[in-house]
């Protein structure tokens, strides 16, 4: 802890000219004194620390000292640097912030700016700080190897108190999920954090099971034979962009008002469709074209 404290120190004091021992004793959680010590066993490593007294004093490094940063190339600290700040728009991590800090401490000028011409926000619109906090306290049951139980909601509204050993957090489709071995359904199962309620970490301790995450398994289950449906949708051309950001180009037919996909069909489906109105129709499958027009009739009814 203190290794790792005296680093973050370092990192903070070549990015900052000034820092008061006061802001650093808050900023760990230690006591000024503390701080001090510290400051001596930089020095006693041969970092050129300094401290000056007054009402503009504080700690700082000898002008124009540097650390070697050629172990990462421009462009590699450039990524990171993307990565870090993108994460850090949806969850809470001290480990991430400290790295960031570090990097932009030991980086050129040049590299700030080309950090800054990529800016991935994970965030949904509006104000979330639920979303934040379930996921914060989901990735420290990851780090922890422990369990988490939630009552979660599917897609028709049903829901049930799960146990979950959480392995990992998924961003896909513009959504964050947790990938996890489900106690209750003795499987892997991808839930979407947003229907996750009354997020809880508990005492029980897991190990990990052996799964390869870049073969991206929930693509997989996702996809699978069994759980989709060869989908054919006529749609009205002022939909064609929406159409072709949701599917893709390779999914429309001859650059007609027409898409083939197979999906997944589950209640998100019926509800994706309705919500185009009479914008859309469903050619194929006839099942599904079925499903819609009996909802549609129901939506009918209650405004009659």
């Amino acid at each position: 802890m203190k290794l790792d404290r005296l680093l973050t120190m370092t990192m903070i004091l070549i990015n900052r000219k000034k820092v008061t021992a006061q802001e650093f004793a808050k900023a760990f959680g230690v006591s000024v004194r503390t701080i001090y010590r510290d400051v001596d066993t930089l020095s006693q490593a041969g970092i050129p620390v300094v401290s000056y007294q007054g009402v503009n004093g504080g700690i700082s490094l000898i002008e124009g000292y540097r650390m070697d940063k050629q172990v990462l190339t421009e462009g590699e600290l450039a990524s990171i640097s993307i990565a870090l700040k993108s994460v850090l728009t949806s969850y809470q991590d001290p480990h991430a912030e400290a790295v960031l800090e570090k990097i932009t401490g030991i980086a050129e000028e040049s590299v700030k700016n080309t950090s800054d011409y990529l800016f991935i926000d994970y965030s949904p619109w509006g104000t979330t700080p639920f979303l934040k906090e379930k996921m914060t306290t989901i990735k420290q049951a990851i780090e922890s190897s422990t369990c988490i139980t939630f009552t979660y909601g599917n897609a028709g509204g049903k829901q049930s108190v799960r146990t979950v050993e959480p392995h990992t957090l998924v961003e896909k489709g513009r959504s964050w999920y947790v990938y996890g071995y489900c106690q209750l359904r003795e499987a892997f199962r991808l839930f979407k954090i947003a229907r996750m309620k009354e997020v809880k970490g508990c005492k029980v301790t897991f190990v990990r099971r052996e799964i390869d995450l870049t073969e991206r398994p929930w693509d997989k289950e996702w996809n699978a034979p069994e759980n989709t449906v060869a989908l054919k949708l006529a749609f009205q051309p002022e939909h064609r962009l929406m159409i072709e950001e949701m599917f893709g180009i390779e999914a429309i037919e001859d650059g007609a008002s027409i898409i083939k996909v197979d999906i997944p069909e589950d209640e998100w489906l019926y509800g994706f469709i309705l919500s185009f109105g009479n914008k859309v129709e469903v050619l194929e499958p006839l099942h599904i074209r079925e499903i819609v027009t009996m909802r549609a009739k129901e939506i009918l009814e209650k405004y009659l």
